[in-house]
């Protein structure tokens, strides 16, 4: 401690705290407009001078550190009379519109008492609007500079600069790019920093003063930032990032501009029944104009009573089996329980998943049987106490921004950062060294690093004689994968992938972080054996900085498998299979132990086969669109147009529900209150902030009143009643009651007592595995179901867009998000365009064995030559009637990430215009 006098009083400051940081604790106003908290202290603006005893000029407070003995004054007639001139000059060069209803300089010169400026104006730069979600002002710019830092520091995307000298010297974006044509990715960290609204959200939305501000969670990505809501009316018209332990304000493009899709005309206002003698048409959905002429509006009782009770009717019939039921990663937890819950009781067997399947079940698969646990060991944020991150087969500035923020400030600090995958991407420029494999050659790879570290003596022999099993069985497997053998069939030089496995095994804290690319493949339960292995290899798990984190894609994906969602666990990872984890779940639920099906269920893809066999006739889906995300999507559409029965409930007409016999209108995330798990494990409450429209009601009624019409006796008033039976039922959330979330805002599991502070490293000690040791399992390599050959002699890699999400049914009703990627592209290598005589924004037509679609290319040298990128999202190109069903024997996972297809050129793109995010943002800015 520094002991000091401010103000003629004595003081103590902490180490590392400025003069600055110790006024704004003692409750001392002092002017700052530069300085932010979170950002670099830059000391550019002078607004925050103070007189140092003894001293010749005035000192900035926000860079300068006390000293014992020192004597500060912050509001001397010398410092005021300094402050008041900075704010006076500044309030000179601004112009007189205002932008934003929080403008520091105006609020600092009020407080100080300072008048009309007494010199000219400069010569006010042109706005600019060229960028769908920020409006350029320059005309109120400081050149605070809080802008680039935000840009450059924190989220690491330096696309905004300072340039030229003097009275010349201006905020530029890139080299000097409007906004809308820089690299800007839109995540309104600037917007958020800036104190003037030089740099202010479109259509003037920072000019609107909410009714209520409502904090919650995003609604997207498994990151988990916090934000809060700004409403006026019943409308969301702005997002702010809040201080939350996963993003520390931070948000991308799709959490501070994705909010609108709640406000979208298209939203579902009332129930619908299919029309009488209306077919089903697998091949194509239909206009959503259409949409009366094939459903009839229908009162709630009605639309119940024939969904309930048709379900009802099939189990009876036909045995309980017959029925079968999704649930949604992007719903609460509660909801997600529930779901299964009603699954379990209702129909009487275990046939429920979720988007899981799709995207980690093999991830998963190897987690439970490695290490006993399929939850992650480490928080994205522990990069920052890394000396090494190996990100694989991930693409985090894409599918998790803020989390890659974190990562790229590591760099910054000095950690390492090995990026593994077929395709570079942005995070490339960061990165110590890029492995650029080919794809589908995962394990031959880190078979090759394990080689090295046991052929070398890298391993860490204490810890694996102490806390693992199998370790002779996995060093005579990756005894024949030398780098040297390995190299031909992975692309990547030997001695590069000996340093990169010396680097890992020699760090003092190496941590791993994947993404679908690893467990989107046949052998995806495999390639997560291998990083596991190698993480156990060399004792590089159970500590902070280290650890395994497979990143999880939507924003509930963690809790709704936590709850249970999956067809072989009941909640908390019990296995249905387990006589006691069936009789602890009866007695819970109040039905006989034999109601409950004994056997796993089946998943997302076998439910596919199910139906067209004939042993699926009734299914209820909620907020998910296998029609859209499931492999080999026109074989999922026959099937779901096959069903006798099919309940869909949703927030839009999606793909899915066009199939549907009855649609029941949900709310959307912004519309109901309920707990959310992100990827660290971290439980947040998401809270309700407008009404749903019309007669839309909430998931957790919906799912009640389905529940007694299957004959079930439900009685749940508020959520909190079923988040405390959640965790009367599952051991690692014992100590999180609804009360100690709404007090402290988030707590990570597992979490066994209500005083336990939660737990974000696991395995510190132990595995929850029976003997306490985790376990080597050694992995061959195994190729893709399906390779290129010459009449399909390319690789389709599919995936998600920045700019949108899942399969594009809330972010293309995004104003801002659907302006930005409004059409249907594959990312393909331009030395492959040009071989093919296709210019960048020419279409082409993909196809494979199982169908095709057109859409247009754009150069991108990130793909590989030979292979192909496409986002899932795009109903009008749906790319995922290519690719392949094939499954992971373990996971049960579809092979996404690999199918043989071929390119030509040309082919017709079908017209988006029925979602219109854009057009809506068109309208909203006619009325602004």
């Amino acid at each position: 401690m520094i002991g000091f006098q401010l103000n003629g009083c004595d003081v103590q400051a902490h180490a590392g705290e400025t003069l600055l940081d110790v006024a704004r604790r003692e409750g001392i106003d002092v002017p700052h407009l530069c300085y932010q908290d979170g950002l670099t202290a830059a000391g550019n603006c002078r607004a925050c001078v103070v007189e140092v005893e003894g001293e010749r000029t005035l000192a900035p407070s926000c860079c300068r550190a006390p000293l014992p003995g020192m004597k500060v004054e912050t509001a001397s007639p010398r410092a005021l009379a300094a402050q008041k001139m900075v704010l006076e000059l500044l309030q000179s060069d601004l112009a007189e519109a205002t932008y934003t209803r929080h403008n520091e300089v105006d609020a600092w010169a009020a407080r100080l008492q300072v008048g009309k400026p007494r010199f000219a104006s400069r010569v006010q730069p042109a706005r600019d609007a060229s960028h769908a979600a920020i409006t350029v002002n320059l005309d109120a710019c400081i050149q605070c500079t809080r802008c680039v830092r935000a840009c450059r520091d924190e989220q690491g995307n330096d696309v905004i600069g300072l340039a030229l000298r003097g009275d010349g010297a201006k905020i530029v974006f890139d080299m000097d790019d409007p906004m809308g044509a820089s690299t800007c990715v839109a995540c309104g960290e600037c917007v958020q920093a800036c104190p003037t609204g030089a740099l202010a959200p479109a259509r003037g939305a920072a000019m609107q003063v909410p009714d209520q501000q409502v904090a919650s969670v995003c609604p997207f990505c498994g990151v988990g930032c916090q934000l809060t809501y700004n409403v006026v009316g019943n409308r969301i018209v702005s997002v702010e990032g809040r201080d939350g332990p996963a993003n520390h304000g931070r948000l991308c493009v799709k959490g501070r501009y994705g909010f609108d899709y709640a406000h979208h005309p298209q939203r579902l206002t009332k129930p619908l029944i299919r029309r009488s003698g209306v077919p089903k048409s697998a091949s194509a959905p239909m206009d959503p104009a259409q949409v009366l002429d094939v459903f009839r509006e229908a009162s709630w009782e009605e639309a119940l009573a024939l969904a309930g009770g048709g379900l009802a009717r099939i189990r009876d019939l036909h045995g309980r089996k017959a029925l079968a039921g999704f649930g949604s990663a992007k719903g609460s937890n509660e909801e997600a329980y529930l779901f299964q819950k009603l699954v379990r009781t209702g129909f009487g067997s275990n046939n429920v998943d979720h988007c899981t399947r799709l995207c980690h079940a093999s991830s998963v698969a190897a987690l439970l049987e490695g290490i006993g646990s399929g939850a992650v060991s480490n928080p994205v944020m522990d990069v920052l106490q890394a000396d090494v991150v190996i990100v694989i087969g991930a693409n985090p500035t894409v599918n998790h921004p803020v989390a890659a923020t974190w990562i790229k400030n590591a760099v910054r600090s000095g950690t390492k950062l090995i990026l593994c995958d077929p395709r570079r991407s942005e995070l490339a420029r960061h990165a110590h060294r890029t492995l650029q494999f080919k794809p589908d050659t995962d394990v031959a790879l880190l078979n090759a690093m394990m080689h090295t570290i046991v052929a070398e003596g890298l391993a860490d022999e204490a810890f694996i004689a102490s806390r693992t099993s199998g370790y002779e069985a996995l060093a005579a497997n990756v005894a024949q994968y030398s780098p040297e053998a390995m190299a031909p069939l992975c692309g990547i030089d030997a001695e590069t992938i000996r340093y990169v496995a010396r680097l890992y095994a020699t760090s003092k804290a190496s941590m791993i972080l994947w993404g679908m690319g690893v467990s989107q493949h046949v052998h995806g339960t495999d390639n997560a054996r291998c990083l596991i292995a190698l993480a156990l290899l060399t004792g590089q798990i159970g500590r902070p900085g280290t650890g395994l984190h497979p990143l999880r894609g939507q924003n509930n994906v963690q809790g709704a498998s936590d709850a249970g969602l999956i067809p072989m666990m009941y909640p908390d990872y019990q296995r249905v299979t387990e006589p006691a984890v069936r009789e602890r779940f009866a007695q819970a639920w109040n039905v006989p132990a034999a109601a409950l099906d004994d056997q796993p269920g089946l998943t997302v893809v076998e439910v596919m086969e199910a139906i067209l066999a004939g042993g699926v006739r009734g299914m209820y889906i909620m907020g998910e669109n296998p029609a859209m995300s499931d492999p080999d999507a026109n074989h999922a559409r026959e099937a779901l147009a096959a069903l006798d029965l099919l309940v869909v409930q949703d927030i839009f007409l999606t793909e899915t529900a066009y199939l549907a016999d009855v649609i029941l209108p949900a709310s959307a995330f912004p519309e109901k209150t309920g707990t959310f798990t992100n990827t660290d494990r971290l439980v947040q409450l998401g809270r309700q902030a407008i009404e749903p429209p019309g007669e839309a009601k909430q998931d957790l009624w919906i799912v009640c009143q389905l529940a007694r019409r299957l004959g079930l006796d439900w009685k749940y008033g508020h959520v909190a009643e079923v988040f405390d039976e959640m965790r009367r039922l599952m051991p690692s959330m014992a100590g999180i009651t609804w009360q100690r979330l709404e007090r402290e805002g988030a707590v990570v599991h597992p979490c066994p007592q209500e005083d336990h502070p939660g737990t974000p490293v696991v395995f510190t000690e132990t595995f929850p595995r029976p003997d306490g040791r985790a376990r080597f399992v050694p992995a061959d390599i195994i190729p893709a179901d399906e390779r290129p050959d010459a009449e399909y002699p390319l690789v389709l890699i599919t995936g998600r867009q920045l700019e949108h999400w899942h399969t594009g049914s809330m972010t293309r009703r995004a104003g801002v998000l659907d302006a930005l990627e409004p059409d249907p592209v594959a990312l393909v290598h331009p030395l492959d365009l040009a071989a093919l005589g296709v210019a960048p924004g020419g279409v082409i037509t993909l196809a494979s064995r199982r169908g095709s679609v057109a859409l247009y290319a754009r150069a991108d040298d990130a793909s590989p030559r030979g292979a192909v990128f496409v986002p899932f999202c795009y109903y009008e190109a749906a790319i995922n009637r290519l690719t392949n069903a094939a499954l992971d024997p373990f996971g049960k996972i579809p092979e996404f990430k690999y199918c043989a297809i071929r390119m030509t050129a040309g082919g017709s793109v079908a017209a988006q215009g029925s979602y219109g995010g854009g057009q809506i943002l068109d309208r909203l800015e006619e009325t602004a």
